[in-house]
């Protein structure tokens, strides 16, 4: 994602400059025209809005607070933006850090694919202080279609996560929905086109329906994952701790969680998010399989 932000933003007429832990990560976006920066420090200092997008909570705060982090750089006066999926009070934690050196900070996670970055069309979660969300509007204006201030800080990563929240527990029921229509029912292919355009239809089995369907026929395309199941277990893990840290249980991520904790330790942590239904059905008639062969 960090690299199509970067393209994004180049399109758009900003000057871009990139770091990555890993040179390579970054070679697209310099291809594209952005600057290389080898130190963390350096891309600060040259900046005046400095966006990171980043797995988790540990790599955000290495990222910010670590030994060769952000803070090591000149963040006097300047803007960060945190667009990663992760616990609110990371985000709580790397802005009290910069505020303390006078410097702005805006979490803004977003929903949508690489497509979406690449049209300026995800949805943007923003939470923190008002002045700091005007300052960032112009950038995040360039990236998404909608951009929303929900809050304060710590209010942008809740949103995110309840919005994940939705896609993982589809993704689960999904596969449940599809193993109750066969093996015996419609095919896959009708299955989905069935389910697209009842009222119960969601937007993403439009657009993701042809990698679902060939996930059930065992035909993945083989393109690398957009989300896979490890990050969506990661984010199921940060839902949980949040829900617990404010006295509520949340009974469907849970057992979500439960499911794709087992796929991940069976192997399936790489699956993506469209092709885990078929991974699930799959899974669920072997382990059928083999209780019926051993009962004979």
């Amino acid at each position: 994602m960090g690299t199509a932000v970067a393209r994004r933003l180049i399109e758009t007429g900003h000057e871009v400059a990139v770091w990555n832990r890993s040179p390579e990560n970054a070679r697209e976006a310099r291809e594209a025209g952005a600057r290389w920066n080898a130190r963390l420090c350096d891309l600060v200092n040259e900046s005046d809005v400095v966006i990171s997008f980043l797995l988790d909570n540990a790599a955000v705060e290495r990222v910010y607070l670590g030994p060769r982090g952000i803070l090591n750089g000149r963040v006097e006066g300047r803007l960060f933006i945190d667009m990663s999926t992760v616990s609110p009070g990371t985000h709580l934690h790397v802005a009290a850090a910069l505020s303390q050196r006078s410097a702005g900070f805006i979490e803004c996670p977003v929903s949508g694919s690489i497509a979406a970055v690449r049209s300026g069309t995800l949805v943007g979660f923003a939470g923190g202080e008002a002045a700091d969300f005007a300052r960032a509007q112009p950038v995040l204006a360039d990236l998404c279609r909608r951009v929303e201030h929900v809050g304060p800080l710590g209010a942008g990563a809740r949103m995110k996560l309840a919005a994940n929240l939705l896609l993982v527990v589809f993704w689960q029921a999904l596969g449940e929905s599809l193993l109750l229509a066969g093996p015996h029912g419609v095919d896959a292919a009708r299955a989905i086109d069935l389910l697209a355009d009842s009222n119960i239809g969601a937007g993403i089995l439009r657009a993701r329906g042809s990698q679902i369907v060939a996930a059930m026929k065992g035909n993945a395309d083989g393109a690398p994952a957009a989300f896979d199941v490890d990050t969506m277990l990661k984010d199921l893990r940060y839902m949980a701790d949040e829900a617990a840290a404010q006295g509520k249980s949340l009974p469907l991520a849970s057992r979500t969680l439960e499911c794709f904790d087992r796929a991940s330790r069976d192997g399936g942590g790489g699956v993506d998010g469209a092709a885990y239904p078929a991974y699930w059905v799959a899974h669920q008639r072997a382990t059928t399989a083999l209780s019926t062969r051993t009962k004979h």
